[in-house]
């Protein structure tokens, strides 16, 4: 599955033929055998996608203690925590997709990846997938924060009763208004001239809810940039009315994340038509994802993440230190045999 992933294949006859023409040098990873397109769409069916959720999840505990950004290592960016969703259009109904059904009454079906993301490390700690139909607040009952947490998220993620739970356990929580949003306002904060200059037109203290309630804050500001108007709901009281906004504004880093994945993982094209399979694709494209992220840790040379996709692709199956390369691409030899594998060619032949 990693192999199809690296390789961007769009079909089971791509994977297995593919596999074959590297014959020898899969040996040396222990594989002795190549499977039919039949044996491994049944694979695929019959696997628990758990498997790969099990394997993601280990990688991620063994590694996450060299993935923070050395950017972002201020107290304040360790804690702050960013929640996405996005949904991934499937070629039939086989899990329910948002909004109406098509004239022709041919429905395509989708499924919606909810993520939980540590900003200075830029990889999912928490996955969860559901049909496309599923609302987002369903999420939130899946999450829980170490206190002095800062918690981002669109407004879609709206449960009043979870946001006064989080208060109640001291998480900072920030958002973007609801237009259906009951808010009782309690009095307006005194806003700085340097603070209108940079974009703040209105900090209020407000009673957000109407059956259940939950102390919060609204801040109006507007983005000279892109001349909107956005309204930031948190329940903290004491930071800036600045530091809320460009809180804010670090969300933006999840859709950066989604936008990689879609971009480089073939996740238009999947090699099962049942829920499994789909499931079992998204977690190792997760999972390679997670590994080129590794792989990258520590370089001196910057790399944009479509071009070490790319690279990975091409030299895949080549026999290359890759750090080595990364770091020096143009003076690398990269060797087509080494002794190891002439070592295992001799053992496989002598038995």
């Amino acid at each position: 599955m990693l192999y199809s992933i690296y390789q961007q294949c769009t079909s089971l006859r791509e994977v297995v033929t593919g596999m074959r023409a590297c014959e020898g040098k899969l040996h040396t990873l222990g594989i002795k055998y190549f499977p039919a397109r039949s044996t491994l769409s049944d694979a695929n069916y019959k696997r628990s996608h758990e498997v790969f959720e099990q394997i993601y999840y280990r990688l991620y505990q063994h590694w996450r203690h060299v993935l923070p950004d050395s950017l972002m290592r201020e107290k304040q960016a360790r804690n702050l925590i960013l929640i996405d969703s996005t949904t991934i259009s499937l070629f039939q109904e086989i899990l329910r997709n948002a909004g109406k059904s098509p004239a022709n009454g041919k429905r395509k079906g989708g499924i919606k990846v909810h993520m939980s993301v540590y900003a200075a490390e830029q990889v999912p700690y928490l996955v969860k997938m559901t049909p496309a139909i599923t609302h987002d607040s369903n999420f939130m009952y899946e999450l829980h924060f170490p206190k002095g947490s800062v918690v981002v998220f669109d407004r879609a993620y709206h449960n009043i009763s979870i946001l006064k739970q989080w208060t109640d356990n001291g998480i900072t929580w920030v958002t973007r208004r609801r237009a259906e949003s009951v808010i009782i306002e309690e009095r307006n904060q005194k806003i700085t001239s340097e603070e209108k200059n940079k974009g703040i037109r209105k900090d209020t203290f407000i009673q957000l809810g109407s059956k259940q309630k939950t102390q919060a804050r609204i801040v109006r500001y507007f983005d000279a940039e892109t001349k909107r108007t956005f309204e930031f709901v948190t329940n903290n009281r004491k930071l800036p009315a600045l530091t809320i906004a460009s809180l804010y504004k670090k969300r933006w880093q999840i859709e950066l994340i989604f936008k990689r994945l879609k971009q480089n993982m073939p996740l238009r094209y999947f090699l099962g038509d049942n829920e499994n399979a789909i499931r079992i694709q998204i977690w190792c494209a997760l999972i390679a994802d997670l590994l080129l992220k590794i792989v990258t840790i520590g370089l001196k040379r910057k790399w944009a993440f479509s071009n070490l996709a790319a690279l990975v692709r091409l030299h895949l199956m080549n026999y290359t230190e890759l750090r080595k390369f990364l770091e020096n691409p143009e003076k690398t030899k990269i060797t087509i045999e080494n002794k190891l594998t002439t070592q295992l060619k001799i053992s496989f032949l002598t038995g």
